[in-house]
């Protein structure tokens, strides 16, 4: 791994961790696309590292911010994390299997559904 590498992927953590901790996204949004674009991931590639990037902090230090200022509701927390992870486990197992090219065109079309949606709410 060469120092271009190295720094590539510290802009990725430093941009990713910057909008989870103000806008609460990060590895779809903004990991992802970032691991294919600059670095030249497959769609596969770039989910499994962005799960695995996840896996120890998960947003630990903003999510206690968060926490400490009274916006977390642990009881839903405990309760949609544990249905996540039922969820990401069996989805996983099914999406490996699925062609690169459709996983990349439904995460394209997820992005501009929500970002329409959120767009033209109130």
């Amino acid at each position: 791994m060469n120092l271009t590498v190295i720094l590539i992927l510290v802009i990725i953590g430093l941009f990713t961790g910057a909008f989870a901790g103000v806008l609460g996204i990060g590895g779809g949004l903004i990991m992802i696309p970032a691991l294919i674009f600059f670095l030249g991931y497959s769609q596969h590639q770039a989910i499994g590292t962005s799960l695995a990037v996840m896996l120890p902090p998960i947003g630990f230090f903003a999510a206690y911010n968060y926490y400490k200022a009274g916006f977390v509701d642990i009881k839903y927390s405990l309760i949609i994390a544990a249905a996540f992870m039922v969820g990401s486990f069996f989805t996983s197992k099914i999406a490996i299997n699925i062609p690169e090219n459709a996983v990349r065109k439904a995460f394209s079309v997820l992005l501009v559904i929500v970002a329409i949606k959120m767009f033209f709410s109130k």
